[in-house]
């Protein structure tokens, strides 16, 4: 066979590895047209976005506002307030994207809020505000009558003492919280701007120990006028002593722990000197008392007050033979000496007495006369115009036309209606 020339053989065997290259070629191409076009990158899950109430830096603020917190894109995974006292409790909301303070905030305080959120993919942001509060230039104080761990009884209010005029009076009455060792239905009522009486609706239950908190710190009392403080108080509702007195028959029964315990002659007022009719409230007592009016001054042994004016339940050693059928004093109760003292030595600040069949009618506010009140008149004197329910959890508002009628009777679960009223 005839030889190829070399140019020849070089010529084929470039177009052989050109051939064999463009086959590749075209295969490549056609590998990456068919496959799977990559995966587009996840989006990126914004931050949440956290808001603080009042703001870090915050010199002023108001007490009455609290503390709030909210956030976007994202929850509420925990909050911390504080102050040097303690901590500050708040509430936080079914969707966990708002949080709020309870109560009000103490004034002239330096608070540190801090607070964490996270997104939707769980990454979390930190935020802290410090504040401080206003510092008011008006305050207002106040008082309770109860004294820590002391025995009063059955009818006995609590009574409290505001040193300023009370305008914001709902206000006031939403910081006022109760525990109470038995369930316990009442109201708050604001006798004149200076005073506010919580009264139960019955009379206490015998042995209910109460707790009282006033979280009046940062409450705005009247316009620019602020509590300062946290008023407590714990005392104790004793034994049931009650005593009826009925001035036409010149008879007091003495009802104790809800049983007859005794039915003793006396004599009330005379005429002129009625004793008023009403369900007063034993206030002191003393042995003796020094008592001064027209034409006697004379100490007067096993005296216990009911009426700021000066009635009393005592020892009238020198009218017993008059006892039981005429009325011969200036306005008091006259009792014999061993009477007198029997009651003198059951009696506590708070027991009803009520005084009936008198020509002459009660005056409010000569004693503690709370009891004048029908329940509806006492739950209108409220400035909320809400109940009481308290119990050993605490205490809560509620509208009265929600309760269950009382089934309360006279004279030993609540007094007569309208009994000052004369006769």
């Amino acid at each position: 066979m005839r030889e190829l020339p070399r140019k020849l053989i070089a010529a084929a065997a470039a177009l052989v590895a050109l051939g064999v290259l463009g086959g590749a070629c075209g295969g490549a191409a056609r590998q990456h047209a068919s496959a799977s076009p990559a995966p587009a990158p996840a989006p990126v899950a914004p931050a949440a976005r956290l808001t603080i109430t009042p703001t870090s830096g915050a010199r002023n603020a108001a007490p009455q506002s609290g503390i709030r917190v909210r956030v976007s894109g994202g929850t509420i995974v925990h909050v911390t307030a504080t102050t040097d006292g303690g901590a500050v409790s708040g509430t936080l909301n079914s969707s966990a994207t708002s949080w709020h303070s309870r109560g009000t905030l103490d004034v002239a305080t330096r608070y540190v809020v801090r607070v964490t959120a996270a997104n939707a993919a769980g990454r979390t942001v930190t935020r802290t505000s410090t504040f401080r509060t206003l510092d008011p230039p008006q305050t207002f104080s106040t008082e309770i009558f109860e004294g820590h761990n002391q025995v009063y009884g059955v009818g006995m209010p609590i009574i409290l003492r505001f040193s300023r005029p009370i305008t914001e009076r709902r206000a006031v009455e939403r910081s006022l919280e109760l525990w109470t060792s038995r369930p316990v239905v009442g109201s708050w009522y604001w006798d004149g701007d200076t005073t506010l009486y919580f009264r139960p609706r019955n009379y206490w239950p015998a042995q209910t120990r109460v707790r009282f908190v006033a979280n009046l710190n940062g409450v705005e009392g009247a316009p620019g006028v602020y509590g300062t403080h946290t008023l407590t108080q714990t005392f104790l509702i004793g034994r049931s002593l009650i005593a009826v007195a009925d001035t036409q028959t010149h008879q007091v029964r003495i009802y104790l722990n809800r049983r007859m315990f005794a039915d003793w002659p006396m004599s009330s007022g005379r005429p002129g000197d009625a004793t008023p009719n009403g369900t007063y409230l034993t206030i002191d007592k003393d042995n003796p008392v020094d008592m001064i009016g027209p034409g006697y001054n004379i100490e007067v042994p096993w005296s216990v007050r009911f009426t700021w004016s000066g009635d009393f339940l005592h020892d009238a050693y020198w009218s017993v033979g008059e006892q039981g059928f005429v009325n011969v004093s200036h306005g008091c109760v006259n009792l014999s000496p061993a009477n007198a003292q029997t009651y003198y030595q059951l009696a506590v600040p708070g027991d009803p007495v009520t005084i009936a069949g008198s020509p002459r009618g009660g005056t409010w506010d000569n004693g503690w006369t709370v009891w004048f009140l029908s329940w509806r008149d006492l739950w209108r004197g409220s400035a909320l115009h809400k109940a009481v329910r308290a119990d050993p959890n605490g205490s809560t508002l509620v509208n009265p036309g929600h309760l269950r009628p009382s089934r309360a009777r006279p004279p030993l679960s609540v007094p007569w209606p309208k009994n000052a009223a004369p006769a």
